[in-house]
């Protein structure tokens, strides 16, 4: 029996797949329920399912991140999406990061039977799991929408002195351990020094304001104190930030 999980914040919808879809008859039985897009990673992390059926259009959750951090985080694990919100392009999106099927609600039951019955053969084909790790297009891809995501994040964030890979992996919806994998990969940098660049980056601009003291930009760009601004900057800059505003001034 492949163990299925099922995502989506009606729980009309849920009691009503749980016992309407013929699971057994599938080969399948369902192993658990949550009812938002956090809780259903945390229940999938828990439980290891094959199969995730999921709305993605739930509050408080980006629904391409989260398809993106199931592919890239659990790679064989089936997912189809179950969902009222129309648009090709969204479908398009979801299908590039390894969605089995985008269903609209209502959906009828032969629908989602053909959608279970499809990813049941794709399980049969890749189990038992093969030697190493899968590097196929569709997990490229989501690695990849990971972490301009992440990026995105960390950028618009950079300034908090207390941000962390474990807020940047919560926004993403992944482990702090698979994001600090997906940045050192697509990248070459760790989470520290790509947070440490996006800083000095915010730094260089806000030091072209004569009026601001160096102690007003460590401040600004989320530094406790100017000494530790000051190493960091010459170490990433290559000059202190009072010689980089220096020579800005000479140009």
């Amino acid at each position: 029996m492949y163990r299925v999980v099922l995502v989506d914040d009606e729980r009309l919808i849920v009691r009503g797949l749980s016992s309407v879809v013929p699971w057994a008859e599938l080969g399948c039985e369902v192993a658990g329920t949550a009812y938002d897009g956090q809780g259903g990673l945390e229940l999938i992390r828990s439980l290891k399912p094959d199969i995730v059926l999921t709305d993605i259009r739930m509050p408080n959750m980006d629904g391409l991140t989260m398809l993106a951090a199931l592919r890239s985080e659990f790679p064989r694990i089936q997912t189809s999406v179950l969902t009222a919100y129309r648009d090709f392009d969204y479908a398009r999106q979801a299908l590039t990061l390894g969605v089995c099927r985008y269903l609209l609600k209502p959906s009828n039951l032969e629908e989602l039977k053909e959608a279970v019955r499809t990813m049941v053969a794709r399980l049969d084909v890749v189990l038992p799991e093969p030697k190493g790790e899968p590097e196929e297009e569709t997990v490229r891809a989501a690695g990849n929408h990971l972490v301009r995501a992440a990026l995105a994040y960390m950028k618009e964030h950079c300034a908090e002195q207390h941000l962390s890979l474990g807020e940047v992996a919560d926004h993403v919806y992944v482990s702090q351990w698979h994001l600090s994998k997906l940045l050192n990969r697509e990248t070459g940098q760790s989470f520290f020094d790509l947070l440490g660049s996006l800083r000095i980056g915010r730094a260089k601009e806000l030091l072209a304001d004569p009026s601001m003291r160096i102690l007003d930009v460590a401040e600004a760009t989320g530094f406790s104190d100017v000494a530790h601004f000051s190493r960091s900057f010459k170490r990433i800059a290559g000059c202190t930030p009072g010689e980089y505003r220096n020579q800005r001034d000479q140009t």
